[in-house]
């Protein structure tokens, strides 16, 4: 039997095509989360610090950012640090030191959680034998009166780093928001709309752009929100990994 035999659909694809999508209902069944568990992490978006980096000016994102150390499968956290990427990979934000609002703790060691950032060890390095630099982003993205949301305003990008899931966790009141991913040359790959709290894609920075088209509230007087997780996954050559 070859290596690719042995490989899960997921596998499969993000070797192949570069990227794979996994629906919510199959990543929440594959990892056991419950509805009362995904409620309460969820409900850590409505805690996030806004992102005062924005050279665009937008008040339009908050987040909160954690970095562990990920050795053989295991996490360990890192003291708390400025997140930094170069104009290179972020043309709008980058060359800066941009301090966020640490992850609490709580969030941190909540089951869910921990089932995700181990599900992501598992699809990023099977055999769990890796040291890597690991980011953890919350986001939430508000579409406001006059003010549109923006979940990627650097555009079509790559991260910088090894690998990327990008999780949502809500839409509140929001249209659009369409992922779009696209070779490294720019060459449109396809298109795709995260719907369901947990719907899931995985990335091979190396190989794919990503990015989401902006968010409009449908209904302007109620508030509008996209919320979302990203894990990246660097290796200590890379020096770190940069995200958005």
């Amino acid at each position: 039997m070859s290596d690719t035999d042995s490989l899960s659909p997921i596998d499969h694809a993000l070797m192949r095509d570069g990227y794979a999508r996994l629906p919510a209902a199959d990543l929440r069944a594959e990892l056991g989360i419950t509805q009362s568990g995904w409620a309460d992490f969820a409900r850590t978006w409505n805690d996030l610090g806004p992102d005062l980096y924005m050279a665009d000016g937008g008040r339009y994102r908050r987040r909160r950012h954690a970095t562990f150390r990920c050795e053989k499968g295991a996490f360990f956290r890192q003291p708390h640090q400025p997140h930094y990427q170069s104009r290179d990979y972020n043309p709008l934000n980058g060359d800066v030191q941009r301090w966020f609002d640490p992850v609490a703790d709580a969030t941190i060691a909540m089951p869910v959680t921990q089932a995700i950032l181990d599900y992501c060890a598992a699809s990023f390095d099977p055999d769990r034998k890796g040291d890597w630099h690991v980011e953890m982003h919350q986001f939430r993205i508000e579409a406001k009166p006059g003010e549109q949301g923006r979940p990627t305003p650097e555009g079509m990008h790559r991260d910088g780093v090894d690998r990327v899931m990008v999780m949502l966790i809500e839409r509140r009141n929001v249209r659009e928001g369409v992922t779009r991913i696209g070779a490294p040359d720019g060459t449109p790959l396809g298109e795709f709309t995260l719907i369901q709290p947990g719907d899931t894609m995985l990335i091979d920075d190396h190989r794919i752009l990503h990015g989401v088209t902006e968010i409009h509230a449908v209904d302007p007087a109620q508030p509008a929100w996209r919320d979302a997780l990203v894990v990246t996954f660097s290796s200590p050559a890379r020096g770190g990994g940069p995200i958005a």
